[in-house]
């Protein structure tokens, strides 16, 4: 059993996800796309159009105003 607190509200099935070159999936992007954040510097995904591709799924055809987000979650992933 899983806890209340522990499941997700809803699954989507995409048909790719971010991934860099490497082949690591990109948190940063999917945290922003599930926030309705700016996803910040894409130029480094092998699937850059992925991105576009999501971000529909999660928040609909119509654009949405984006917010910039905490600072923690813009220095996810960096190495600072």
């Amino acid at each position: 059993m899983i806890g209340k607190i522990a499941r997700p509200r809803r699954v989507l099935i995409v048909p790719d996800m971010p991934k860099t070159r490497s082949g690591k999936l990109m948190r940063r992007v999917l945290a922003a796309l599930s926030n309705k954040m700016n996803t910040g510097d894409i130029t480094t995904l092998a699937n850059p159009d992925v991105v576009e591709k999501v971000r529909e799924m999660v928040q609909g055809k119509e654009a949405v105003a984006l917010a910039d987000g905490p600072e923690d979650l813009k220095k996810f992933g960096t190495e600072d």
